[in-house]
């Protein structure tokens, strides 16, 4: 079995099948499986175990001891085909684990471009991850959890089986979520309450003061206003109509599933 272009240790283990990009580099003692399917300038620094029906995008980083493909902690998993697909540019450092789909999500976990996943952290089955994500060391995510574009996720902090964490959103380290996170929420706690807004990655983000001033006051009425929940967010999407991004917020709020929103401190006490 040869390669065009790319670096492979003579300690690593590369079974039949397996396809690696040009310009790709596979450091010591890791193992990639058959059904693995690598982009271009990948690197696998050392001791990378990538397996299952796993398919990482051009120019990710996957550091040593990291666990990619491997099968579904889920009881209800039984050898179905199910993917991982990770999108390109990701660094995904020291001992993180990603599982792939199961036949009672849609069969696939995604992980979008341009996050870092850092020690520790755990994704789990049937997870939707968009771009630019950050999830700092030894954070959690259930199962058929879905984290929105730019979020950021503390240190020890864990998400429920099924929650969504919106775009641009934060998350306090070691906080427990048990319920939706806004689009650009900050949420804080032992069991997280909602603490804000995430004024720094608005800014990052390229948001002007306006914008962020017209995003805090939507969200004040949703929580605060007059009227039961579904009230609120009717009169927010009354009064700020044709505003795009605090639509998001309102799309996210009208969108809930599993779980209700999560809510200031006050309100999750009442």
């Amino acid at each position: 079995m040869t390669f065009d272009n790319v670096d492979i240790h003579p300690t690593a283990i590369i079974e039949q099948g397996a396809q690696i990009g040009a310009g790709s580099k596979i450091g010591p003692y890791c193992i990639v499986g058959p059904n693995v399917v690598m982009g271009e300038n990948c690197t696998l620094k050392s001791h990378v175990n990538l397996d299952g029906h796993t398919s990482v995008g051009e120019g990710t980083i996957i550091y040593p001891f990291a666990s990619i493909g491997s099968d579904p902690q889920d009881l209800k998993y039984h050898g179905e085909p199910s993917e991982l697909i990770i999108g390109k540019n990701n660094k995904i450092r020291e001992h993180v684990t990603m599982n792939p789909g199961t036949e009672s999500g849609a069969m696939k976990t995604v992980v979008g471009d341009d996050g870092l996943f850092m020690m520790g952290v755990h994704i789990a089955h049937d997870c939707i991850i968009g771009d630019g994500v950050i999830m700092a060391n030894n954070a959690t995510l259930g199962g058929h959890v879905v984290v929105g574009d730019r979020a950021l996720i503390g240190g020890l902090a864990a998400v429920h089986q099924f929650v969504r964490i919106g775009a641009y959103a934060v998350i306090g380290g070691m906080s427990g979520v048990e319920s939706d996170v806004i689009p650009f929420g900050r949420v804080k706690g032992e069991r997280a309450s909602l603490a804000g807004l995430n004024l720094i990655g608005l800014e990052r983000g390229g948001f002007d003061k306006t914008q962020i001033r017209r995003i805090q006051k939507a969200v004040n009425m949703i929580f605060n206003g007059e009227g039961n929940l579904d009230q609120r967010i009717d009169t927010v999407s009354a009064d700020f109509k044709g505003d795009e991004v605090v639509m998001k917020v309102i799309e996210f709020a009208r969108n809930k599933e599993k779980f209700g929103l999560c809510q200031p401190a006050q309100k999750q006490a009442a």
